[in-house]
């Protein structure tokens, strides 16, 4: 138990000082690659900087677990030993220990000769921004697998420290990302009927936008629309001829998130007609829901003592673990790391998040069993 303990605690603090964005990821590449064969691994670089390697059993039928890779653009503000070494940029979604934990595991399987199935470990960039999972199930070394099943842990400071988080179907929400500019005419302040307020009619939108999950979304179906900036005017004197908006969207119901999107193009319509202003906006959407198989999260409560874990509810959060989902049966396990008395409290995406990394021996634990119980080992 000690020398797993340190051994995971040295790849996430190693991992931890160096993180990178998107797919830059080019020292926490190397870092991942160069562990993995020194446990005797060969590797597949995918998507850019991702990585996968496969440890052969007696058959070709294959469980696959990933860990994503990418930091955040977040100045680390805790003054730990392993503290970022790379300012702007740290590992505040615990994805540093989701690297550790999937290598601990990689290399307690790595000189064993009793498999019976296959094990593929998946290192995946991007999973921040662009949603690299969508680049590697498209890979030739992903597609030619007979991948039965795949699972990934996330780190959870919402649940206790140690707790599984098991949910079956909808588990976080599809999500967007919009951009919308309005444009009118200026004028003098005092002359307003010579122009056509941008800024005016941005105000208005904002407010009928937030009108759209009280009055034209199912009060029992989730939504949410968050408008983050708005950039208008040139002076205080003058009319604005002009207003950007950026925003996001996310539900778990498509029909929702349909509709929700079709409420804002018809708010766009009447925005143009009540303030004479042109109104362009530009929605794309981003990942999917992540929706837990039922088979499999029914055999993992089996699997687990009662104890060991809680069943939780969706979260409006958005991963990218569901391109996999698309393609093979999968699972996605939270694994709490909420500790009051030790202080770790801090919730993801915080500038001082940070955890037991002695939760992470749990999880190498927690790959153990599911590998087992998807009949890895004889």
């Amino acid at each position: 138990m000690e020398d797993k303990l340190k051994r995971v605690q040295m790849y996430r603090r190693d991992l931890h000082a160096i993180p990178e964005l998107g797919y830059e990821l080019f020292k926490t590449h190397t870092y991942v690659e160069s562990t993995l064969k020194s446990f005797g691994y060969e590797t597949t670089t995918v998507a850019k900087t991702g990585i996968i390697a496969i440890k052969e059993g007696a058959s070709k039928a294959t469980i696959a677990f990933r860990a994503d890779m990418d930091g955040l653009p977040i100045q680390e503000q805790s003054e730990v030993p392993y503290r970022s070494k790379h300012e702007g940029v740290m590992h505040a979604c615990g994805h540093d220990g989701h690297m550790a934990m999937l290598l601990a595991f990689a290399q307690s399987l790595a000189l064993r000769d009793d498999l019976q199935k296959s094990v593929m470990f998946v290192f995946e960039p991007a999973e921040e921004t662009l949603g690299g999972a969508k680049e590697i199930v498209e890979s030739a070394i992903y597609i030619e697998r007979d991948i039965e099943a795949i699972f990934a842990l996330h780190l959870d400071p919402e649940l206790e420290a140690g707790k599984l988080g098991l949910i079956e179907g909808v588990m976080t929400a599809q999500d967007g990302d919009f951009d919308i500019r309005i444009q009118g005419i200026n004028a003098h302040g005092t002359s307003p009927h010579q122009g056509n307020d941008a800024l005016l009619a941005a105000s208005a939108l904002i407010q009928h936008y937030y009108t759209i999950t009280s009055r034209s979304i199912d009060p029992l179906v989730s939504a949410t629309l968050n408008i983050g900036t708005i950039e208008s005017g040139e002076g205080r004197n003058i009319i604005a001829k002009s207003a950007t908006l950026s925003g996001s969207i996310r539900a778990f119901d498509f029909y929702e998130y349909e509709r929700l999107k079709n409420r804002m193009r018809q708010i766009d319509k009447g925005i143009e007609n009540a303030f004479n202003v042109y109104v362009e906006n530009t929605i794309v959407d981003l990942h999917p829901p992540v929706r837990n198989d039922h088979a499999l999260f029914i055999q993992m409560c089996q699997v687990f003592n009662r104890g060991e874990y809680e069943l939780i509810k969706p979260r409006m959060l958005a991963e990218d673990f569901s391109y996999y989902q698309q393609h093979n049966p999968g699972l996605f396990i939270m694994l709490g790391i909420r500790n009051q008395v030790l202080g770790y409290v801090q919730p993801l995406h915080s500038s001082y998040f940070d955890f037991d990394e002695s939760i992470l021996v749990v999880g190498i634990e927690t790959y153990q069993k599911i590998a087992e119980s998807m009949g890895v080992f004889k």
